[in-house]
């Protein structure tokens, strides 16, 4: 019978799987569950976790269309790494760059209870493991590493793959800047409306020195902002024209109003 994926943001279970005792006719029709999931889906392998059970079973579909039937797996040894680009039924459409074991050795019962050893490696060993993964109630997020987390969790804030497909976030740290920028602005127009209520020369050339500074740091910071916005929207590559492009005009906007100011501040406050 055909079951229906667990799927993000559906949590999974913290527990591990529990391992298969008995060994009749529950677990056979748990199998056969896995396996016509596979066919429906067009998968290459389900945990049993993956439609809600919690028994320790893998099945994998191997490419002469017959079934690779684990029952409580254990990877016993290993060898070697490979990052692998992988994607999984829990997380559609969804990709992330995973560390994984090059070659593994595998015990596992088949569905007569025998014990038996499996050697695997390339994409099997990599599916294994994947597989596996969700016998301790888990997905690949645990195994990547600090900067693909950060990505992946970006991913399904937005709803999309980050950095690997057409998407353009709303919100960048350029934008940050700039907003910094903007504030520095209003403050030094606030500054100059408050001269007009101030006499003294000293105060005033104090004031005057205050802004040129301030507008020296302003004009490096609307640099930055040009340089690190190109720089930040080169990581997105659908960013070209919505984001990129704006850049400079919102670059020379800021530079005008602090132009504007700093010249009226010169006509009145100097």
């Amino acid at each position: 019978m055909v079951k229906e994926i667990i799927k993000y943001p559906t949590p999974l279970s913290v527990e591990y799987g529990i391992n298969v005792r008995v060994f009749n006719k529950e677990l056979f029709a748990l199998i056969d569950d896995l396996k016509d999931t596979i066919n429906e889906n067009n998968l290459d392998a389900l945990a049993a976790f993956q439609i809600g059970s919690y028994f320790n079973v893998v099945v994998i579909k191997q490419d002469d269309g017959t079934f690779l039937e684990l029952i409580n797996p254990k990877v016993i040894s290993h060898s070697g790494e490979v990052v692998t680009q992988e994607v999984t039924a829990y997380y559609p459409n969804m990709n992330a760059e995973v560390k994984r074991y090059a070659a593994i050795s595998v015990v596992y019962q088949d569905r007569f209870g025998e014990k038996q050893v499996l050697k695997a490696d390339g994409n099997l060993a990599i599916l294994i493991q994947r597989k596996i993964d969700y016998t301790f109630g888990s997905t690949f997020l645990p195994k990547l590493s600090q900067e693909e987390r950060k990505r992946f969790e970006d991913s399904l804030e937005y709803g999309i793959d980050v950095g690997y497909s057409n998407y353009c976030p709303t919100s960048f740290f350029k934008d940050k800047i700039i907003r910094f920028i903007n504030i520095i602005i209003a403050l030094l127009f606030f500054v100059f409306l408050i001269s007009f209520f101030i006499e003294d020369k000293k105060i005033l050339s104090s004031i005057w020195e205050y802004q040129l500074y301030t507008s020296y740091a302003t004009t490096f910071f609307t640099l930055v902002y040009v340089v690190y916005g190109r720089y930040e929207g080169t990581k997105y590559t659908s960013c070209t024209s919505c984001q990129i492009g704006n850049i400079l005009g919102t670059a020379f906007l800021a530079l005008v109003r602090l132009s504007i100011v700093m010249i009226l501040s010169y006509i009145f406050v100097k």
